[in-house]
This record gives C-alpha cells, sequence and structure tokens, in this order.
C-alpha cells in the first residue's frame, strides 16, 4: 500500500521536469503559434467592419447625390409639386438603413454639393428645410413615431423654413417681401368678405393670422404627401416607415 502510494509522488517530479523542459523549448514557438491564431481570429472582423463602413459611405454619398439631383432638375425643369415631393425622402432613407451620423453627414454632402453647383443661396435653402426634414422624419420613422406626430413637427419646420426663405431672399433681393405675400392675401381676404356679403375690410391682425395659417396647412398637406409617397416606396425597398392611421389604410386599401 505504502509502495503504490509512494509510485504516483516518484513519477511527478520526473513528469513535472519533463513538462518544463518542453515548454523551455517549444515555449517560442507555442508563443507563435497562439499570436497566429489571435491575428486571423481578429482580421475577419477588422475586414467586415472596413466593408461595412465602405457601403455606409457609398449608400451616404449615392443618397446624398439623389436628393441634390432631385433640387437640381426641379430648378430648372419645374414640374409642379411632383418632385418636390421627393426632397426630404432620399436623407430619411440613409436615417432608415445608416442612422443618425449618416443622415447628418448626406444632409451637408448635399448641401456642399449644392454649393459647387448652384451657389451658396440654394443650398442654404435647400438645406433649410428639406435637408433638416429629411433627418428629422428619418428618425421618427424609424423610431416608428405616430404619422400625426411627424406631420406636425416636419409642417412645424417646413413653416420656419418659409420664413426663413422669405427673409433670406428681401435680404438678397434687398425688398420686404414678405409685405407683397400681404397684398395678396388681402386682395383674397376682400374677395371672401365680398363673397360671403361682409361689409367689413379685414384688418392687419387678421391678414397676418391667415397668411401665416395657409403658410401652416400648404405645409401640412406637403408633409402628408410626403409620407404617402414615402409609404408606398420605402416599403417596396425594404426599409418600411411608421403605419399609417386607420382611416388612411382603409382609404388606400393598404
Amino acid at each position: 500500500m505504502s509502495r503504490e502510494d509512494h509510485q504516483p509522488s516518484a513519477s511527478d517530479p520526473a513528469k513535472q521536469v519533463n513538462d518544463d523542459e518542453i515548454n523551455w523549448v517549444d515555449r517560442e514557438d507555442f508563443d507563435q503559434i497562439k499570436l497566429n491564431e489571435l491575428s486571423s481570429s481578429r482580421k475577419p472582423q477588422k475586414q467586415t467592419k472596413a466593408s461595412t463602413d465602405t457601403v455606409v459611405m457609398v449608400e451616404t454619398a449615392f443618397l446624398a447625390s439623389a436628393a441634390s439631383l432631385v433640387w437640381l432638375i426641379n430648378f430648372y425643369f419645374p414640374l409642379g409639386p411632383v418632385l418636390k415631393i421627393f426632397f426630404p425622402i432620399p436623407i430619411a432613407l440613409i436615417y432608415l438603413r445608416r442612422g443618425n451620423r449618416a443622415s447628418w453627414m448626406a444632409a451637408v454632402v448635399s448641401g456642399l454639393l449644392l454649393l459647387v453647383l448652384m451657389g451658396p443661396t440654394r443650398s442654404i435653402i435647400f438645406l433649410m428645410p428639406y435637408g433638416l426634414m429629411g433627418v428629422l422624419l428619418g428618425a421618427c420613422w424609424r423610431r416608428k413615431v405616430s404619422w400625426l406626430f411627424s406631420i406636425v413637427f416636419g409642417a412645424i419646420l417646413g413653416s420656419l423654413g418659409m420664413f426663413f426663405r422669405f427673409w433670406l431672399t428681401s435680404i438678397l433681393v434687398g425688398e420686404n417681401l414678405w409685405v407683397y405675400v400681404i397684398n395678396q392675401i388681402t386682395q383674397l381676404a376682400d374677395w371672401l368678405f365680398f363673397q360671403l356679403g361682409i361689409l367689413a375690410q379685414p384688418n392687419f391682425v387678421l391678414i397676418q393670422t391667415l397668411a401665416c395659417g395657409l403658410i401652416v396647412v400648404n405645409n401640412l398637406v406637403y408633409l402628408f404627401a410626403v409620407h404617402l409617397t414615402a409609404l408606398m416606396l420605402l416599403d417596396r425597398l425594404d426599409n418600411p416607415i411608421s403605419r399609417p392611421p386607420e382611416w388612411v389604410r382603409v382609404l388606400l386599401d393598404y
């Protein structure tokens, strides 16, 4: 019994010596093999990340150029409100596909491209509001926000962009274009009062309120058309937006 107990203990030092000798001899080769395995396991991750960044950059550049091209074509060959509906959609699409950073990059790149092609004025007018609107709509659609929220906030941004356009153009032209708008609204209000049989002249506050209300209503209708177009277009591209209200589904049988 004692011999059996002592036998493993006698063989253990010999085994430890052999292991130490092997480890001492092969330590360098073993470390090199480990380094090769680690580098080979990390290489696919680096290559995958590099390829993903390349795809994001290509998609961002493509959609930014598409947004700029739509604006450019609409400026030189205006087709009414048809092309105007597509102004914010490419930037919103890049938000749906690649996130917040890529959408801001697309807005900036499209602005820089229009700066080269059409000058700073047209570039600024595109960025405010359509570039920012594309980022806003992309954020709302990616988070599946209701149409009411995205349309209302988009209309507010579009109205601010309209006022910004009046202000910028008035500075460049040297005349107050808002006065021209007020004159047109005054004529419209006089006609409405005459048709309704109201023997009164609309005051200045009513004219201002009516002008601002028409701008907001115009942007609400525009944002609703953008949502309908994006619903039918982006669903086909496997980048769906938030679902429409029930009455819109019934109306479109969608």
